[in-house]
């Protein structure tokens, strides 16, 4: 009998035992955020009668922004900024996946107490079928820095996508390894900058040497002990605090990268880089850089052929908005909106936003009142703007997150569909119910992640829940998608300026590397054409100086272009 209650005994204590180890996983995963999603299946759902539909968690995509402070309010104008999204192809299986920036808990910064699972950046896998895959620390991409953005271009050219990401702190430069791992390279490379709040980043070859550089915009020196007096909205403004230089690094072609911005002529004393991106805007072969600031005057590096930059944001007329004055700043993308074959600049801010017309020599128009944007922009406080053919019609639409600066209170994203000649129309009550939902958008891709021919949208909520918007009708149009791969230039092609002529309509853009707020869109560039079965020429500019035309090419494909 002692024998029977002994056994009895170590029994108990053991399920006693077993019970405690149980519950104290199941605590620990609660605690750690997200843990990743490598142990579900998951199924694309089928399309409702949204033209968008949000499917994130329906496919696996389980991200959850922090802004690290473990509560649901802001304390600081560093916590209201982050959040970016990019779409890459990281392990070239033609799918595109998707890289998102988070934010974390820092000692001395946050406010709330410290969690027992830091949030850190996530990568996802597409897995071809419709659905995702969390492989963020397989893939060695799980740093709990504070993150902002990120430019993903192939510096090395591998052919493997590279990503660097923007951090409030030191920033990080990860290389692709080709077997579906990073290494973090920043010590080596030399480009992880100082102790600034680094937003965005752009790739690209400003002196043509087959080499992608690299421009990082920089925002504010913060001091999270610093207070107004009196700061009746919560914490202070971004004017409160000095401005930071931006960097332009210069690749070396051996793993590493020298500080050029001085020697190149960028003087950054007063911009609190937002938004930065890079295009030809005057199509002299070389790629100039529009940086948006917030609150002061925006920028328009001129690059000089590769030897120096000059701004030209006020002569240019893209300093400030059409009433003359310096707004805050969020986001910049381009593209031709008009067909007239200049490339042009939609700009978001906290107010009616700037789209600039290029009318050549140089100079730009502000058309954001005639064009319909105004308006309807001006009710809401924009992040990110980017330019997206929705419909498959052939001309750009724009799309439009928004959300509160100080407050995690949410709006309504926007998406202005082209009308033709210059006007737009807020088209985004009739496009689906995520469309009447608020959120407090910040960052956001657009990329075609089945295949089928359409964009659909990944959209970064500020400490909050993610959304993945599929495009379930803009393929009832035909479309054409172009997978550019530079040999004599950078592998990428970023530079690289094509045409497209379908049904007597000529569409003109330029392969370029971040769009939007701290995002970047999938690296292929995408055309809708409408009815039109054959795209009857395709003329590609390569940063090289290489012309290459190829000739009735069939609609609805994905069409690999390698330069001659």
């Amino acid at each position: 009998m002692k024998t029977n209650q002994s056994i009895y005994s170590n029994v108990n204590i053991f399920s006693y035992l077993m019970f405690f180890i149980l519950i104290f996983l199941t605590l620990s995963g609660c605690n750690s955020g997200n843990t990743g999603n490598k142990n579900q299946t998951f199924t694309a759902p089928p399309p409702n009668n949204d033209f968008f539909q949000e499917t994130g968690k329906q496919i696996g995509i389980d991200f959850i922004h922090s802004i690290g402070n473990g509560t649901d309010h802001l304390n600081n104008i560093i916590e209201s900024s982050g959040g970016g999204a990019s779409f890459l192809d990281f392990d070239q299986d033609g799918y595109i996946d998707l890289f998102l920036s988070n934010g974390t808990w820092i000692d001395g910064f946050s406010k709330g107490e410290k969690p027992s699972g830091l949030p850190f950046n996530h990568l996802y896998r597409n897995l071809g079928d419709g659905t995702f895959e969390d492989v963020s620390r397989k893939a060695g991409i799980d740093n709990q820095a504070y993150s902002m953005g990120a430019a993903i271009g192939d510096f090395n050219n591998d052919g493997y996508p590279d990503i660097y990401v923007c951090n409030y702190g030191a920033n990080i430069l990860y290389r692709n390894n080709g077997n579906g791992t990073f290494t973090d390279i920043t010590r080596k490379a030399r480009v992880a900058g100082l102790k600034e709040c680094s937003i965005g980043a752009v790739w690209f070859d400003y002196d043509l040497d087959g080499l992608l550089d690299i421009y990082v915009g920089n925002y504010l020196s913060f001091d999270p002990e610093y207070k107004y007096y009196y700061a009746p909205d919560g914490f202070p403004g971004p004017m409160a605090y000095d401005a930071e230089p931006d960097y332009l690094y210069r690749n070396n072609g051996d793993g590493t990268f020298t500080d050029v911005t001085r020697e190149m002529g960028i003087f950054d004393l007063d911009g609190r880089a937002m938004g930065v991106g890079a295009v030809d805007y005057d199509d002299d072969g070389y790629m100039d850089i529009y940086v948006a600031n917030d609150h002061t005057l925006n920028y328009l590096w001129h690059n000089d052929g590769g030897k120096k930059f000059t701004d030209r944001g006020t002569m240019s007329g893209t300093a400030f908005s059409q009433a003359g004055e310096a707004t805050v700043s969020m986001s910049v993308d381009f593209a031709d909106f008009n067909s007239d074959g200049l490339i042009d600049i939609f700009l978001s801010d906290d107010t009616y936003c700037s789209l600039y017309q290029n009318i050549g020599n140089g100079v730009f128009a502000d058309r954001s009142y005639p064009s319909g944007i105004a308006m309807a922009a001006g009710q809401f406080v924009g992040w990110t703007s980017a330019f997206i053919d929705h419909d498959n019609d052939g001309d750009v639409d724009i799309f439009k997150t928004n959300g509160a600066l100080k407050h995690l209170y949410g709006h309504e994203d926007q998406l202005f569909d082209n009308l033709g000649e210059g006007k737009f129309k807020d088209i985004s009550n009739d496009l689906g119910a995520y469309f009447h939902e608020e959120h407090v958008g910040r960052g956001a891709c657009l990329g075609d992640y089945d295949n089928d021919g359409d964009l659909d949208i990944y959209i970064a909520n500020l400490n909050g829940r993610g959304m993945f918007l599929r495009n379930n009708k803009g393929n009832m149009n035909n479309w054409l998608m172009i997978n550019l791969i530079g040999t004599t230039g950078n592998h990428d092609g970023i530079g690289s300026r094509v045409k497209i002529s379908a049904g007597g309509k000529v569409q003109t853009t330029q392969k370029k590397s971040t769009s939007g707020y701290l995002s970047q869109n999938d690296h292929r560039l995408h055309f809708g054409i409408a009815k039109n079965d054959l795209v009857e020429k395709i003329e590609i500019k390569w940063p090289s100086g290489k012309v290459q035309v190829i000739e009735n090419t069939k609609a609805n494909q994905i069409l690999t272009v390698t330069e001659p």
